[in-house]
């Protein structure tokens, strides 16, 4: 199976297996990093190990191209199809110099922001998942973009969001250009994942040379407190 059908158990199992927890069964980010959780496989053994690793009353979410099979112990809040799309074009670095690279003085506005605007699951430690980059304005944090899953070949696009005050000038296209572009410039392919129904963002990323590769199916799952 391409590592693209099911790119969270890739990268918790390559380049972020420092940032995880299980086994060759099933792995999990650490609690404060994502909550982004994956079976190696559909098999009765790899779905029990994945239940093992959610604690009562936590949630976990899975995305994957195959049909998600929800594990005994475990209810599903949520579900959804998103797309998954490739970088089909190279990608030209913004040369501007208002667009900053964060670093970890940045991350509670970056958990700010996220908050306000969720992007996607985003935690106290999700920037340590790779680079991230954004713009200020008067010196407040107002729009950012950055990288999520990572595994031989392919970094994710993730993490795109502006504040509601600053919408409209163009941030999310030239960050999310800048993010893929250095993707890009390490030899890695640029890839992301927008709700089936977010038009207006799956629109932007194919005006940006992104082209849709596959369907997604995603869930978040939670095991009821005791």
């Amino acid at each position: 199976m391409h590592p693209l059908e099911r790119p969270v158990w890739a990268s918790l199992t390559t380049h972020h297996a420092p940032l995880s927890e299980g086994n060759k069964l099933a792995r999990r980010f650490a609690r404060d990093v994502n909550l982004f959780a994956s079976p190696c496989d559909d098999t009765p053994a790899a779905l029990a190990a994945l239940a093992a690793l959610v604690q009562p009353g936590e949630t976990v979410f899975l995305a994957q191209v195959p049909k998600i099979v929800i594990p005994p112990g475990l209810v599903e809040v949520k579900a959804g199809e998103i797309v998954q799309m490739v970088a089909t074009r190279a990608m030209m670095s913004d040369t501007t110099g208002d667009i900053l690279v964060l670093t970890e003085e940045d991350a509670p506005e970056m958990l700010e922001l996220a908050t306000l605007t969720e992007p996607g699951p985003f935690l106290a430690r999700t920037h340590t998942m790779g680079t991230f980059l954004g713009i200020r304005i008067g010196g407040r944090l107002v729009a950012m973009a950055g990288e999520r899953m990572r595994f031989p070949g392919y970094t994710e696009v993730s993490g795109v969001c502006t504040h509601p005050e600053f919408r409209g000038r163009g941030f999310a296209r030239r960050l999310s250009t800048a993010i893929a572009a250095s993707i890009q410039a390490r030899g890695d392919q640029a890839f992301l994942h927008a709700w089936k129904a977010n038009h207006s963002a799956i629109s932007l990323y194919e005006g940006l040379g992104f082209k849709l590769r596959t369907e997604v199916n995603a869930a978040m799952l939670k095991r009821e407190p005791i």
